[in-house]
């Protein structure tokens, strides 16, 4: 039901429901649980969504300590986490430490699943923007074009 309200963007409606389903996973399942650290990094998105910054940054910390902890750095979950973190670092201008995720995300991407794999391209271009809002644009536009190179021949000059 959460995900119905957020996908319309009622993130209040969203965020009390998550709010229920975070505390019944904690009860039921315990906090290192993976459905409940799925549940607390949802309510961290929708906080975030709902400019509650340092409410949606302070799950995100949580989350990403305990993927680390429990399923190791290198761990999809993990970089997902860090990914989610440095969105949120972003959106309140806190490019430095949005960065410094963004360059682990990347560099992680790269080793385990290669330099075309689409996620990696994705945080390149997540990178390149961090790059652009902090005015570094040489390294924005060299990351860039890179990214766009590598995404053309993973899909065609023609793809959208």
């Amino acid at each position: 039901m959460s995900s119905f309200y957020a996908q319309r963007g009622l993130w209040n409606n969203a965020k009390v429901i998550q709010e229920v389903v975070l505390e019944k996973r904690k009860q039921s399942h315990g906090d290192d649980h993976p459905d409940t650290l799925t549940s607390m990094g949802d309510l961290a998105s929708t906080y975030s969504k709902q400019g509650l910054w340092e409410k949606g940054e302070t799950l995100q910390d949580v989350v990403l300590e305990k993927n680390k902890q429990l399923l190791g750095d290198d761990h999809p979950d993990t970089l997902t986490s860090m990914n989610n973190l440095a969105w949120t670092y972003s959106n309140q201008g806190l490019w430095k430490k949005a960065e410094a995720l963004q360059d682990v995300v990347l560099e992680k991407n790269k080793q385990l699943l290669g330099d075309d794999h689409p996620n990696t391209l994705t945080s390149m271009s997540n990178l390149a923007l961090t790059y652009s809002n902090q005015g570094l644009w040489k390294k924005a536009e060299a990351l860039q074009e890179v990214e766009l190179e590598k995404s053309k021949q993973l899909l065609g000059d023609d793809h959208p």
